[in-house]
């Protein structure tokens, strides 16, 4: 294997020898390096470089070029028009989950925290509606109490904390889905 080595790597140092003395110009010889091409053959050349661009598009475009027609195509529908929508409103989102990642959302995390503390609020002391309220009563008392509480129309101390009491309140049990996991944190206890 040394040998076979030593072999390849004078072959490289001889032919690097004989290309740095066929490019010297020791015995005053000139090289002519002058290329002359005809005018059939510029043609040529610009033909060849024509058709190999134009055959580079069609190979890039051969998917748009190939593509079968729909009857989606030939129709036209609101999703056409409006690709945005399509983009960020698409079936396959819905359904694709990461894998590893639960569906534990910022708000489960913080009911876990809170209800493990033992500080979960009481959401329902706080618009002093019961358990069992519906969304309208929800809201009906959410308004009557900001209107009443509003740091605007009230100037106490404690006003802004309870209005943002108050709005985190409504923000949880005004959404179902909030409201069922904020009801099961609440019940653990």
């Amino acid at each position: 294997m040394k040998n076979f080595s030593i072999i390849i790597l004078s072959i490289i140092v001889i032919s690097m020898v004989q290309n740095v003395s066929g490019q010297s110009d020791d015995a005053g010889k000139k090289i002519q390096m002058e290329l002359i091409v005809t005018d059939e053959q510029k043609i040529i050349l610009f033909a060849s470089f024509a058709i190999a661009v134009i055959g580079l598009f069609v190979y890039l475009a051969r998917d748009i070029i190939l593509r079968k027609k729909t009857p989606y195509d030939s129709k036209e529908f609101d999703s056409k028009n409006d690709k945005t929508y399509e983009k960020y409103h698409s079936d396959w989102s819905d359904d694709y989950e990461e894998l590893g990642n639960r569906k534990n959302s910022k708000e489960d995390k913080e009911f876990r925290i809170t209800s493990q503390n033992s500080s979960l609020p009481d959401y329902y002391k706080i618009l002093e509606i019961p358990q069992n309220a519906t969304h309208e009563e929800i809201k009906k008392q959410y308004r009557k109490l900001a209107k009443k509480i509003h740091p605007d129309k009230n100037k106490g101390e404690k006003s802004e904390e309870i209005m943002v009491q108050i709005n985190k309140a409504y923000e949880i049990l005004s959404n179902e889905e909030l409201r069922k996991k904020y009801d099961t944190y609440l019940n653990k206890d």
